[in-house]
Parts: structure tokens; sequence; C-alpha cells
């Protein structure tokens, strides 16, 4: 009987990306968004006045990255721009109502992949697995060059 895999890095990998595939399909056909403007959506919900600086940090995500990802929710008007109160170059993130309309279209989506999780991992697996996720999100490597 051979080893489990042990090579966490290649399993991360191939693991977000398998859900990303997964979670893409599911949530495009139900609330016509990725999970890349998911996460967008709720940090705009969830930090009121957020700049796309501020959204770039919240998502680990490159300023310029988050630049085509604002383009395409306001094109796609789930998100409004509007100028920031003190600093005249900036602009603040607003959820519209087409993008709360997408959050609730795409939350029975969400419970059903965490209930689906729930059941493959089990509950401690899930609250453990969800526990790592978070440290592993924040987590810089001594290598990472800061």
């Amino acid at each position: 009987m051979s080893e489990p895999d042990q090579r966490l890095y290649f399993l991360l990998q191939r693991a977000a990306h398998q859900l990303r595939i997964a979670s893409d399909r599911r949530l495009v056909a139900a609330a016509g968004i990725t999970t890349a403007q998911l996460g967008a959506l709720y940090a705009v919900r969830d930090e009121p006045g957020i700049t796309q600086q501020g959204l770039a940090r919240v998502l680990g995500l490159r300023e310029s990255a988050v630049t085509g990802l604002v383009g395409r929710l306001t094109a796609a008007g789930l998100v409004a721009k509007r100028p920031h109160p003190r600093e005249h170059r900036a602009v603040v993130l607003e959820l519209t109502d087409e993008g709360a309309a997408a959050l609730d279209a795409a939350q029975p989506e969400v419970d059903r992949f965490n209930a689906e999780a729930r059941a493959l991992l089990g509950e401690d697996g899930f609250a453990q697995t969800a526990a790592a996720m978070r440290v592993l999100a924040h987590w810089e490597s001594p290598d990472a060059g800061g």
C-alpha cells in the first residue's frame, strides 16, 4: 500500500483548480457570476466604502487584476463607483441592487457547496479544514519576500 500524497503545495493547487471550475459552473448557472466575482461582491457588501486598493488587499490580488475585475462588475451593473469623499483620485465601490440580487441568487449554491463539503469531510473535518484555510490564506512564507 502506498503512502498518501504529502505534496501539500501540489494538492492545494489541484484542489483549488477543481473547486474553482466546479464552483464557477454552478455560480454562473445560478447567479451569473464567477467565484472571483462572488468574493469581490462579498467584500464590497461587507466593507461599505471600500476602494479598489482595499479590495485588492482583501482578495489578495494585485491592483491591476482588481481593476479588470471591478470593470467587469461595473459593466454588469453589479457594482457602482462613486468619488471617494477625501481622495480626489480614488473611488469607492458600492453594491448595486443587481449585485445584492446576484449574492442572494448565489447563496443557495454556497449553502449547497458547504453542505456537500460537510458530508464529504464530516463536521469536525469541515471545521478543521476551514480553520486551516483561514490560516493559509493569511500566511506569508519567510521566503515570500514581503
